[in-house]
């Protein structure tokens, strides 16, 4: 038996009161897609930079196809291993085309004593590897242009370029409709036969069945088993990430629909919605479906008035209001919780308590001068009641874990006087245990009455949290379902256009 590709024998990793991993041993096969899982805080992310050079390990041996690595740099790990990580930020420069993105730093010079930039050898190396992977994309597109699928293509090429022999893929799939997810897959299969090795993250299992080869499970830092994806169930898989069973993955809960809270009266935009209404009720979660572009996160923005509207209504208890800025929905009780809670959410180089408290400094204004006392009380009070792990109130918010930011943004929000909420992808990048927290987050908020709308992307996370789900189709609402009548196949069958209302 060949000797493994990667291997990792005993190797830990501190930080300041941190403990990240610890005596990890792991062995990875040459051309095998592994999977990577583990919750928020399970020593992944920690795991990808020593590999790829950004923190160098305090203990322990790792092995790269055949070698001993010491002193691993970035530049070394890129230019001399060829281990590519992918994030789910893309590191592409978005004003300029994908030839000139896929050899940034790396050009093709026609003279290399006047640095003349060979274009016409860019165009023809970039078709090349675009069409290894399948891509018919026009390497002179600006890379804006292009939709985050393609995006992202564009990234593996590059990591082509530089001849990857391992590629680290980090929660790829976030911001992909199924679509194209499906396309990344086919992608990852064709690298994996041409002998390319694969780090696949993902916090959603069911693609970790579907594409992976070998898994292992991470937990607070130490390695718990690696073995064949066909050898465990999901639930197993989640047994192992969270040590515990987890009995429900929606923990929904049965409440009383209240008055009506929120009414959308044939709102349109003017670039995408066309005519569309709805009504959210205190005490219901109503779910918004739809494929990626149908619309859902424009009209939460609409809805908040952080994007303007063509034409329409929007009513809260019953009255109609104006709502031309997210500042004057907040003053009716209306809030957005956004998808991007690491860019529009969270001041990320600023405390828990800062972010805690940041959506309603006005009520510690005593003067000129803050109430740093009773923001400190708020803050103390928002961490004990949403569960919040963190070191202190003075730990910057980017050193916490993705499902501890989550929660700190629901946070800064539950200490306003809202109480009519619209989360987008609230669980969109955290682990299994901490969507749990979030829906029960949820279920707390509508059994006191409020009214929460979830847009989502994950079908069973609508079917399991809502009472009502309305869905979305090129700026269209296609169909509307109560929670006994939906399924996923009538969802699909709405988002891609079909009509259908609830009887």
């Amino acid at each position: 038996m060949s000797a493994p590709f990667l291997k990792l024998e005993n190797v830990s990793k501190a930080f300041p009161g941190v403990q990240a991993l610890s005596n990890v041993s792991l062995e990875i096969n040459k051309g095998e897609i592994h999977c990577l899982v583990g919750e928020n805080g399970a020593g992944k992310s920690t795991l990808i930079k020593l590999l790829t050079g950004v923190h160098a390990w305090d203990s322990g041996t790792v092995f790269f196809n055949g070698q001993t690595l010491h002193n691993l740099t970035p530049q070394k790990a890129l230019h001399e291993l060829g281990i590519v990580p992918i994030y789910q930020e893309l590191n592409l420069i978005p004003k300029l085309d994908v030839a000139e993105n896929i050899f940034l730093g790396r050009e093709i010079l026609a003279n290399e004593r006047l640095r003349f930039i060979n274009r016409k050898e860019m165009v023809r190396r970039t078709k090349e590897i675009l069409a290894r992977l399948n891509q018919d994309i026009d390497p002179a597109a600006l890379v804006g242009t292009l939709g985050i699928g393609k995006q992202q293509m564009v990234e593996i090429a590059k990591a082509l370029a530089v001849e990857a022999t391992l590629l680290i893929l980090d929660e790829p799939t976030a911001p992909l409709g199924q679509e194209e997810a499906e396309e990344l897959f086919s992608v990852m299969r064709q690298l994996k036969s041409e002998g390319v090795t694969i780090i696949f993250i993902s916090h959603k299992l069911e693609e970790i069945k579907e594409v992976g080869d070998r898994i292992t499970v991470l937990r607070d830092g130490k390695k718990i088993i690696t073995t064949d994806v066909e050898a465990l169930s999901i639930d197993e898989i989640i047994t192992y990430m969270v040590g515990r069973q987890i009995e429900d993955k929606y923990p929904k809960i049965k409440t009383q629909r209240g008055e009506l809270a929120l009414e959308v009266r044939n709102l349109s935009t003017p670039d995408l919605l066309q005519d569309i209404s709805f009504k959210a009720y205190r005490g219901e979660v109503l779910g918004i479906a739809g494929l990626v572009g149908a619309g859902r996160t424009e009209l939460a923005r609409a809805i908040i008035g952080a994007d303007p509207m063509l034409q329409g209504e929007i009513l809260i208890d019953g009255s109609r209001v104006d709502i031309r800025s997210p500042k004057d929905a907040l003053k009716h009780g209306l809030v957005l919780l956004t998808e991007d809670r690491k860019g529009q959410g969270l001041v990320l180089n600023n405390s828990v308590l800062f972010n805690a408290t940041l959506a309603n400094l006005k009520k510690y204004l005593s003067g000129i001068l803050l109430d740093l006392d009773a923001q400190r009380q708020d803050a103390v009070r928002v961490i004990k009641d949403l569960s919040i792990k963190t070191p202190s109130l003075n730990t910057l918010v980017a050193q916490l874990s993705g499902g501890n930011q989550q929660k700190v943004v629901i946070g800064k929000w539950l200490n306003t006087k809202a109480d009519i909420f619209i989360f987008d992808e609230p669980t969109r990048g955290i682990d299994v245990g901490a969507k749990t927290e979030v829906y029960n987050i949820i279920n707390k908020l509508v059994k006191d009455g409020a009214a929460v709308i979830m847009i989502s992307s994950e079908l069973p996370e609508i079917l399991g949290m809502s009472d009502r789900i309305i869905v979305l189709s090129e700026g269209r609402l296609t169909g509307e379902f109560t929670r006994e009548e939906a399924t996923q196949e009538k969802i699909m069958a709405a988002a891609t256009g079909g009509i259908h209302y609830a009887s």
